[in-house]
């Protein structure tokens, strides 16, 4: 009887106070504590950043307020809590799964405890910075098919975040802001022609009150540009073209008409390039943007430019008035760009002592395989050297600025190996500089590739178009491609030499981050996180995440507690177009955070994935070869050379039956599109997709065989 009236007493209890939804409904939880973080926001301004805080980031190193945590970009961090002798004591502090497992390459930002992050398909949320849990997040609703038109899978790399708002490119090519409270979309501007195959994968940056966002799509045929919008209203500033268009039209500025002067025949007719897709930077005391462009479109340069010419602004480094987007100078790290040499990547400033004078200096470590160190203000080279393996130039000269080409090894028809390959010996994996040891951490790779040039080539709308030969082979080249390696890199800017270097057993590891405590962070291909002394590179720890993680990690402060953070998720270029040379992961990504004493455990995830048996192979080896032939100019670019893929995309080896029976439907009839699966009847036909079907049924039979004895 008692215990009846205890259970009676105790269910009024709940009725009234509500305590259910602590202990019994998580979803009601999340509710309230969102509906708090609203009410709280609301007696204060969430993500007040602004100018002033944004110039004196370095005094704020509990946050990380930007993209490279300072307008410098260097991801150094003056935090020294979790250091080279405690470092053992570092364990998970919180974990949060995140919806898909397709690419994770953002780096978060933290402002005043909380972290603002982004995901697969451009969602972005808001976190506790302290516990982890989810405050609220959005989703622009990208269209999945829109994955048709972009190189490397639905990633991207962040937000920027001003006076209330947080701001992203879309992979659609729209610029979004929301508000940093609420989640809810403020503005949203399209950046692109979406009649063409641009792309937005990197992250924005904020200066002056203006958000600076650029594209990507050059091997689409699109001309690449770098646009600067009013951060309160969306309307746009300024624009500066980053490679010319079409002579009879005009020229939108005189720098456009010089850089004409260094391209020939009909160049705009397949886009040109050029697209600055990744990277900037900004010096506040010159009033400079710094802007990486991308390789040239295609990447023969015969095709595109058969005259010669330089090719500007292909693969440079260009720097332009902040508040008006005019030219004031560039270097171009490789004229006349035929190897899809980027110079997108990560470019750093920093005061060095260079011959007994302290310069301001950018520095930066492109695809082709050289360390530059230049004068931020005027752009002289001061240095250059290969910090990886190289066999297109001997070295850059020093006079003239231009690197020495190997004449022997320069493609035609017939291919040549070259090192490093489109990949290049370092890509757009965040690299960090050191103050305290002078140091540049740079994520390298060696990855060959077969160069050649398509005697039939022919541009295509809304294609892949590189314009190799696909029939050019080189006597071991297989084994040479094949043979990849990855390592951390440790480069000394003035000397231009090596200091360190930690071999890695696969490439496309991910960025890093250094801080005061001597540590060097960084994510592993092959599933580790791993810590490093700056000064020596001695593994001081690592722990198994399950995944490789390309992203950058970052670190942090909340109530008197360092924290070390990355988002570990398995995505990017190589993962979804190298088929066998990339390590795979099938993990879900999630969101990591560590600290010292640190007790969350990480939950486990089977990787492996059983091949089911395939259906009949009755195709002819001729259809089998057309399968092949167009399976690589129309789907190898999201599921892998080879059909195979690293984990990013669906590997079409291990399609279900109910796919083999869909088959057909998916291809050219869109029944995916919602998963990002585009229609592809605009370009391929009903004998076109059985061929392909047939090259897939192959391969799968390949891996089943593979799978059953074991081999």
């Amino acid at each position: 009887m008692m215990g009846r009236i205890f259970i009676f007493i105790f269910c009024i209890f709940i009725l009234v106070t509500g305590c259910d939804s602590t202990e019994t409904n998580p979803a009601k939880q999340q509710s309230k504590e969102k509906s708090e973080f609203q009410s709280q926001s609301q007696s204060k301004t969430i993500a007040d950043v602004n100018t002033q805080r944004l110039v004196a980031a370095d005094k704020e190193p509990q946050n990380w307020l930007s993209h490279g945590r300072t307008y410098s970009e260097q991801r150094f961090s003056p935090l020294k809590q979790i250091n080279d002798k405690n470092v053992d004591q570092l364990g998970l502090a919180w974990s949060l799964d995140l919806s898909a497992s397709r690419g994770l390459e953002a780096t978060p930002l933290v402002v005043d405890g909380i972290m603002y992050d982004t995901g697969t398909f451009n969602i972005i949320r808001a976190i506790d910075a302290k516990t982890g849990k989810e405050l609220w997040h959005y989703d622009p609703k990208v269209p999945g098919d829109w994955l048709r038109y972009v190189c490397c899978g639905p990633v991207n790399r962040g937000v920027a975040v001003w006076h209330g708002k947080l701001y992203e490119g879309l992979l659609d090519g729209r610029l979004i802001a929301v508000d940093a409270a609420t989640g809810k979309l403020a503005w949203e501007v399209q950046t692109t022609d979406r009649n063409q195959p641009y792309s937005i994968t990197g992250a924005p940056r904020v200066v002056n009150g203006k958000v600076i966002i650029g594209n990507g799509g050059a091997e689409f045929g699109v001309r690449g540009y770098v646009t600067a919008y009013d951060a309160e209203t969306g309307e746009q500033v300024w624009r500066f073209y980053t490679v010319p268009g079409n002579p009879a039209e005009g020229f939108e500025s005189p720098a456009m008409e010089m850089a004409a002067r260094t391209w020939s025949g009909e160049w705009w007719k397949l886009g040109g390039g050029g697209t600055a897709w990744d990277s900037f930077s900004f010096d506040p005391g010159l009033n400079l943007l710094y802007i990486g462009t991308g390789n040239a479109g295609p990447w023969p340069p015969d095709i595109r430019s058969p005259g010669g010419g330089d090719n500007l602004f292909v693969s440079s480094i260009v720097a332009v008035n902040a508040d008006t987007g005019e030219y004031v100078w560039h270097y171009q790290t490789t004229p006349r760009d035929r190897w899809d040499y980027t110079a997108a990547q990560q470019m750093i400033l920093a005061d060095l002592k260079i011959k007994g004078e302290t310069r301001k200096v950018i520095m930066q470590a492109p695809k082709n395989g050289f360390f530059y160190v230049l004068d931020r203000a005027t752009g002289e080279l001061l240095s250059a050297k290969n910090f990886s393996p190289v066999n297109w130039a001997s070295h850059v000269d020093m006079k003239t600025g231009r690197p020495v080409l190997i004449e022997e090894n320069l493609y035609g028809e017939e291919g040549k190996l070259i090192i490093p390959g489109p990949q290049g010996a370092h890509d757009w994996h965040s690299m960090s500089y050191s103050p305290l040891t002078g140091l540049v951490y740079i994520p390298e790779h060696e990855m060959w590739w077969v160069y050649s040039t398509d005697p039939n080539f022919k541009h295509k709308e809304w294609a892949w178009n590189i314009g190799a030969n696909p029939n050019a082979t080189v006597p071991g080249a297989q084994e040479k491609i094949t043979d990849v390696k990855g390592s951390l890199l440790a480069w000394d800017p003035v000397a231009q030499k090596k200091r360190w270097q930690v071999p890695l057993p696969e490439p496309w590891n991910g960025g890093v981050v250094s801080t005061a405590g001597n540590l060097v962070v960084q994510g592993a291909a092959d599933g580790r996180f791993v810590i490093y002394s700056a000064d020596k590179g001695e593994k001081l720890w690592e722990m198994d995440i399950h995944t490789g993680a390309v992203a950058a990690p970052i670190t942090y402060m909340v109530d008197g507690e360092q924290y070390i953070a990355i988002n570990a998720g398995w995505g990017g270029a190589l993962v979804q177009i190298g088929g066998t040379i990339s390590a795979i992961h099938h993990t879900p990504g999630r969101v990591l955070a560590f600290k010292l004493g640190g007790k969350a455990t990480l939950p486990e995830v089977s990787s492996s994935v059983k091949l089911p048996e395939p259906p009949a192979l009755t195709a002819s080896q001729e259809m089998i070869d057309k399968g092949r032939s167009l399976y690589g100019g129309n789907c190898a670019n999201c599921h892998g050379f080879d059909a195979v893929s690293g984990g990013a995309m669906p590997d079409l080896r291990y399609m279900s039956a109910e796919s083999h029976t869909l088959f057909n439907d998916i291809v050219l009839k869109g029944v995916l599109v919602s998963g990002g699966m585009a229609n592809f009847s605009d370009a391929l036909n009903e004998t076109d997709a059985e061929a392909i079907h047939a090259y897939l049924i192959s391969r799968a039979h390949e891996a089943w065989e593979a799978q059953e004895t074991g081999n």
